[in-house]
């Protein structure tokens, strides 16, 4: 007998391309739906611990600490629940997040989502996954400054927190990645995990050493470099004209004569980038805004079990 066929994406929206998943909803719900899915293939599940943020309720069991007891609930139904809360955090993350004018561009906008777009669904997720692990989250977002801070804390309201503001971020201005780094680096009083999202049209002398920095103090740094596909292969077309939002400058060129001299620049760009932070520790990984966002968080993730 014939069974029915299923996409072999259907569960598992986490291995779903962005166009794709854009389509499903608000941010919130899309994240979830990724980190659901993405923590299905991994065949786990969360862990429980006591701390001070509330998860949820069960029912009480001979050996449980009293001290836990809801005697709300107690006065509602004449029946013992205690409180079961989300374990204590073990790690700081701070994802930093690029909302400057080239964050917006996408090379097919009627088919692929913005990078920024993109950033901020895997903000998103990433903050999802590590608030289920018990670790506070928060975030800051720039362009030529730090227009968006929310600061780290553990918890479901944390979630809702930064859902809200991600959702809000918009592209505009410049890029000064380094201002943004520095700035957080002097905010951080204890150590721990900062991410960037970033498209990394920066000044890369300054955003290096500022990555450095954060580094020299102690910082775990992850960096997710967000390439719209059409940044890596030039178009099928006999001419293009370039346009740098950030500056406003045009330039019309013939692409047969410089598509081969383009994709070389490309990935010597990228190889400088993974040669310039992976000597002193920092995590480098290219993200293609047409690729799940099951890569990322396979990186994540194992950055993550490197720190316990």
């Amino acid at each position: 007998m014939n069974t029915p066929h299923t996409a072999p994406n259907a569960s598992r929206p986490d291995l779903l391309d962005a166009a794709t998943l854009s389509q499903l909803g608000g941010i919130e719900l899309i994240a979830r739906k990724v980190v659901e899915g993405f923590l299905m293939g991994l065949h786990r599940s969360p862990h429980r611990g006591f701390s001070a943020e509330f998860a949820e309720l069960r029912a009480y069991q001979a050996g449980d600490d009293l001290r836990y007891i809801d005697w709300r609930m107690f006065g509602r139904s004449d029946r013992y629940y205690v409180k079961q809360f989300e374990e204590e955090t073990n790690l700081r993350a701070h994802l930093l997040v690029d909302v400057s004018k080239s964050m917006g561009w996408s090379s097919d906008p009627d088919v692929l989502p913005s990078k920024l777009w993109y950033a901020k669904h895997l903000a998103a997720s990433l903050a999802l996954i590590l608030l289920r692990q018990g670790d506070s989250v928060g975030m800051a977002a720039f362009h030529d400054i730090v227009v968006e801070r929310v600061r780290a804390r553990g918890g479901r309201r944390q979630w809702t927190e930064l859902t809200h503001h991600l959702a809000a971020l918009e592209a505009s201005e410049g890029t000064s990645a380094e201002l943004a780094i520095r700035d957080l680096a002097i905010r951080l009083k204890r150590r721990g995990l900062v991410i960037l999202l970033s498209d990394l049209l920066v000044r890369p002398e300054e955003t290096l050493t500022a990555l450095k920095f954060l580094r020299h103090h102690g910082h775990e740094v992850l960096v997710f470099h967000l390439l719209d596909p059409g940044e890596r292969e030039l178009p099928p077309v006999s001419e293009a004209r370039f346009f740098d939002p950030e500056t406003n400058d045009e330039l019309l060129v013939s692409i047969p004569d410089i598509r081969n001299e383009y994709r070389a620049a490309v990935a010597d760009a990228l190889e400088e980038w993974r040669n310039n932070l992976r000597p002193h520790g920092i995590d480098y990984h290219v993200l293609e805004t047409d690729q799940p966002l099951s890569s990322a968080l396979r990186t994540y993730l194992r950055k993550r079990e490197r720190l316990g």
